[in-house]
């Protein structure tokens, strides 16, 4: 087979999908179309070529892989209200080319970025609100109880009636026939959903229960009596004795009326709903999609409005996307905007030539399609991701859903978008400042971090916090993640730092500020370390330093510091609090898991974190010369130097042997000083987690080791440890889980030779 057939095969499936997918969601839309333009007073072919075009035409234009266009619900309002406002039909139409050119322009001009302040509880509203408008909407046609138009899904309907009058009226008007059409169509579907054998067939089931539908309605008319399904519950296409009389059906907009205003209001209003109904639909539609693809907005506002354009010259009413027929489309297994494409041309060729048989179909089974997409809308999974996301996300999910139920599709998101917006604005209003309180080697600091988006109506809060710095006090005002602060803020903040603040000894310091503003960036608290500052700490105090600052280390609360100004500041000199002895590992950085400054520490490292001449005289100067008052031995788990030593000392074998390392013997055999005789002979028989403790109590032996031969080895050392002025500390750093481990007096050592020494000794 060669690779241009092999590609023809692979495309066919994906082909022939779509095209069946298109003609189950033909199906549906035909009634659909039909009932939107009796609802909107239109002639009824208006809505059956508003849906072609929006099949073919924006199908064509659109990039979105799933969303399926036509006359919509919503839309069917402002037609119905439009049309006697202008007089004329004819004259509607001028408009809705005129909208169909609006939304044009609204796409070229890149206006479908719209789509992204949706907040996504208000699209999942919309979502489960569909899903439970189609099931209350199709419960009576599931019955056989057709005296509303099909696709009224408003609340309140053109009879003056509503949703729940009408299942109500429904149980004195149920029709046997169409009854078990309909409820049988619904296992059906479920059927063909939950069996692999059935799903996986090329044939959707939307489509066998037409099919299915129309042959049990024939059967049940043979029955007579109760089972005949009666006209009314089948769908009804006018018929037409021949092709051509078609274009009687055609309408062509007055363009005499050019010069009238009330054609360009009317324009305005159709554009506006059918741009923001697109939008929404669209957004929902990709939400559907199994493959999750993105839909250009803004390709798809240009799409629609030349469908809205083409529309209006054949006499067609206004054209959205409708999620609706969207939902249809996946659920049937659509694979591409071919579906969509291939949807367009099944309405058309069904209406021009299939009329009769058409009509032979139950609106109960279009109705079970319908009912079960509502059911795959609104499942009781999507109710439990909102409860789960939280109170601000669930409550303005419910207020939608409740909405769009109880109104219609846009008022419905309009009053989910204020009570979104709602929250939005009262989440800023009581959390505009994040207030981190920082313990700076200066003193503590007040961090005030400014919300991305500040205005007056945050003016309130920052006052009572700025008025909460205690007298004397130090405040960090963070504006590092702030895009926008308005003039009264600024106001505030000036008047604060020049004024306020000077009266009561606080000390302001200003971060992250654009030009604009004209608050100059400037620190004054200390964040380094400095020549007063190490004179008046103990060695307490500086090991109670680098423990504060692992805890912030672990818990990702690192201290707000300026670098560039620590350069500047520490280049003529430093003033460490500490000496750090720590293995060479890149997992050890000592300044950032002590979350430390630039100069706040010395830092010596070596693989093993042992002790030669070099080490213990840098040691030395830094604390001698430099004026250090703790030494820090840190070893870390799973060490490799320490984990080698321990294995060639079990193996009877030098480093230059095991590793060809000439200079390495002198730090392996420093490290094997901690290493216990006794296992020997049983090391090699020892599990893996018996092994890896085995090497943790080594890790702790050969720092306890150091921290002695330190005190030993060194005169200097030693007399500073007992005068005092300096302490000597052991700890261990866990690579897994990035906490810092004192060793405690009692700490159990791997090693023969050093006792249990207390080795915080003078801290």
């Amino acid at each position: 087979m060669t690779s241009t057939t092999a590609s023809a095969v692979g495309l066919a499936p994906v082909w022939m999908r779509d095209l069946i997918a298109g003609l189950a969601v033909s199906l549906v839309a035909l009634p659909l179309c039909l009932g939107i333009a009796q609802a909107s007073g239109a002639p009824l072919l208006s809505g059956v070529w508003a849906g072609v075009i929006g099949g073919v035409v924006v199908g064509w234009l659109s990039k979105s892989p799933t969303s399926v266009s036509g006359p919509a619900v919503s839309t069917a309002a402002v037609v119905a209200a439009q049309i006697p406002l202008l007089q004329s039909y004819h004259t509607f139409l001028l408009a809705v080319v005129i909208a169909g050119f609006m939304q044009m322009g609204l796409g070229l001009l890149r206006s479908g970025f719209l789509s992204d302040f949706f907040p996504g509880s208000v699209i999942k509203g919309l979502i489960a609100a569909i899903g439970i408008i189609l099931i209350l909407k199709q419960i009576p046609h599931l019955l056989g109880h057709d005296a509303d138009p099909e696709g009224d899904f408003a609340f309140l309907q053109v009879d003056h009636s509503n949703t729940f009058y009408e299942l109500g009226e429904m149980f004195w008007d149920i029709h046997p026939g169409a009854a078990v059409v309909g409820l049988g169509s619904i296992g059906l579907l479920w059927l063909w959903d939950t069996q692999p054998g059935l799903k996986s067939m090329l044939i959707p089931g939307q489509l066998v229960v037409i099919v299915l539908g129309v042959g049990v309605s024939r059967l049940f008319q043979r029955l007579g009596d109760d089972w005949t399904i009666i006209a009314n519950n089948f769908v009804q296409l006018p018929l037409v004795p021949q092709l051509a009389d078609y274009a009687k059906f055609l309408a062509w907009p007055d363009f005499s009326q050019w010069t009238n205003l009330a054609v360009y209001g009317s324009a305005a209003t159709i554009a506006a709903v059918a741009s923001l109904e697109t939008l929404l639909n669209l957004e929902a539609a990709d939400r559907l999609d199994p493959r999750q693809r993105i839909s250009p907005a803004s390709r798809e506002l240009f799409a629609q409005g030349a469908g809205n354009v083409l529309a209006g010259l054949v006499g067609g009413i206004p054209i959205t996307s409708m999620i609706v027929r969207s939902s249809v489309n996946v659920q049937a297994g659509a694979l591409s905007r071919w579906s969509t494409i291939f949807h367009g041309l099944w309405l058309l060729v069904g209406v021009l030539f299939f009329s009769f048989w058409l009509n032979m179909i139950p609106l109960a089974c279009l109705a079970a399609i319908l009912f079960y997409t509502g059911i795959k809308l609104c499942s009781p999974r999507l109710v439990g991701q909102m409860w789960q996301a939280g109170f601000y996300q669930f409550v303005p999910f419910v207020v939608t859903v409740a909405a769009i139920v109880f109104t219609d599709l846009l008022i419905g998101v309009l009053i989910g978008l204020a009570v979104s917006l709602g929250f939005i604005l009262n989440s800023n209003l009581r959390r505009p400042i994040r207030r981190i309180v920082e313990k700076h080697l200066g003193g503590e600091v007040l961090h005030l971090e400014l919300a991305n988006q500040v205005s007056f109506l945050n003016r309130a809060v920052i006052i009572k916090n700025l008025e909460a710095v205690p007298r004397g006090g130090q405040v960090l005002i963070d504006a590092s993640n702030t895009d926008y602060i308005d003039p009264d803020i600024l106001d505030l903040l000036r008047d604060f730092t020049e004024k306020s603040a000077p009266a009561r000894n606080i000390k302001v310091s200003l971060q992250g500020f654009q030009e604009r503003y004209f608050l100059q960036d400037r620190l004054q608290y200390v964040d380094y370390s400095t020549r007063e500052l190490q004179n008046q700490l103990t060695p307490a105090q500086v090991l109670q330093i680098l423990l504060e600052g692992n805890q912030r280390f672990l818990s990702g609360q690192r201290l707000t510091r300026d670098l560039r100004r620590q350069i500047g500041a520490t280049s003529a000199g430093q003033h460490p609090l500490a000496v750090v002895l720590g293995c060479i590992d890149s997992r050890t950085s000592t300044e950032l898991i002590f979350d430390l400054g630039l100069g706040d520490i010395f830092s010596v490292r070596i693989a093993g974190n042992i002790l030669s001449n070099e080490v213990l005289g840098s040691l030395e100067y830094a604390c001698a010369v430099a004026g250090a008052k703790l030494i820090l031995v840190m070893g870390h788990t799973r060490c490799g130097a320490v984990t080698s030593a321990v294995e060639l000392a079990h193996a009877g074998k030098t480093a230059a042997q095991a590793t060809h390392c000439d200079h390495l013997e002198s730090i392996v055999s420093v490290i094997q000083e901690s290493v216990s005789k006794r296992l020997d002979k049983r090391f090699e028989h020892l599990s893996k987690p018996e092994k890896d403790a085995y090497v943790d109590e080594v890790i702790r032996g050969n720092v306890a080791h150091v921290v002695t031969l330190i005190q030993s080895q060194s005169k200097m050392l030693g007399g500073l440890l007992a005068a005092g002025k300096i302490g000597i500390v052991g700890a261990v750093y866990d690579v897994a889980t990035g906490r810092i481990s004192i060793l405690s007096p009692t700490a159990q050592t791997a090693t023969e030779s050093v006792p249990n020494h207390y080795l915080l000794r003078n801290v």
